[in-house]
């Protein structure tokens, strides 16, 4: 698994190229739902809107500096038609490709190569290992991406008043399941619980099947809104150091029964899917 460092690096060495998610992911060894999952981690950026954000700076100093033709420039920065650069270079800058060579002190927001500071990483619990069979997962679902993801807890709210009113409800925990993922970074998360089969749900239900899988398993520790700072822990430091290989397959919190944030009961597991790891890591 690349750093974050080598990732940014390997992007602009291949921002004019045809580069795109999945070309991203590989060179991490990572899945694009991972890569996306951890790049937003790590920068705060979604991947493709990242490179596309490069691009159009890139652009947009090339135009600056009195490219003549806008076309070239469109088409060097991966676009098919003079009118889908212009929209995507206006929805960015607020201003067209023309206006900008024209405008040269027109101030504009400019996207800089990132360059990484050291961010820091809390102190994780150690994970137990365990292979799940497969389970049925019903609740609520909404589609996000890592940038965009606080409805999130608008819909754990909408979901609560479900709670033991679920036909085929398997025990009492629940889950916030990431599934789904689509090609522009975006999945889908479902607040729900298991189930042991899906006739019955609630017609606003989305069910789905987690097939078998090896996952770590780390104990969140700290209040819930924190929880990003173990995943980030988890895929920048953990993964890279212990020798395993993320599976792509999804990834889910689990929360105990009793689990009330506004009391500080209960707890929540981490279920990071995982294929092989080096001879030794798990000791």
């Amino acid at each position: 698994m690349a750093t974050i460092e080598n990732t940014l690096w390997f992007i602009e060495m291949k921002l004019h190229a045809d580069l795109d998610l999945s070309q991203v992911a590989h060179h991490c060894n990572l899945s694009p739902f991972a890569l996306a999952r951890w790049f937003a981690l790590a920068t705060g950026w979604p991947v493709m809107r990242y490179i596309r954000a490069r691009r159009l700076s890139e652009a947009a100093q090339a135009l600056r500096r009195g490219a003549p033709d806008i076309l070239e420039v469109a088409l060097s920065a991966g676009y098919s038609s003079h009118e889908a650069f212009t929209r995507a270079f206006h929805e960015l800058f607020g201003i067209t490709p023309k206006q900008a060579r024209l405008h040269t002190d027109v101030p504009m927001p400019l996207v800089e190569p990132l360059r990484m500071k050291e961010k820091k990483h809390i102190a994780l619990a150690e994970p137990r290992f365990e292979t799940r069979p497969s389970f049925i997962v019903a609740g609520l679902g909404e589609r996000f991406t890592f940038d965009a993801n606080e409805g999130i807890v608008g819909l754990w709210q909408a979901f609560v008043p479900y709670l033991g009113r679920v036909a085929n409800a398997v025990d009492g925990l629940t889950y916030g399941l990431c599934c789904n993922p689509g090609d522009d970074g975006s999945f889908e998360y479902i607040a729900g619980i298991e189930v042991s089969r899906t006739n019955g749900l609630p017609p606003a239900f989305r069910a789905f099947k987690v097939p078998e899988q090896r996952y770590a398993v780390f104990r969140h520790q700290g209040h819930v809104s924190t929880i990003h700072q173990t995943f980030f822990t988890v895929f920048d430091q953990w993964l890279p150091n212990a020798g395993y290989v993320l599976a792509d397959s999804p990834e889910f919190e689990q929360y105990s029964a009793d689990f009330d944030p506004s009391r500080a009961q209960g707890h929540v597991d981490i279920w990071i899917p995982i294929t092989h790891s080096l001879p030794g890591a798990e000791g």
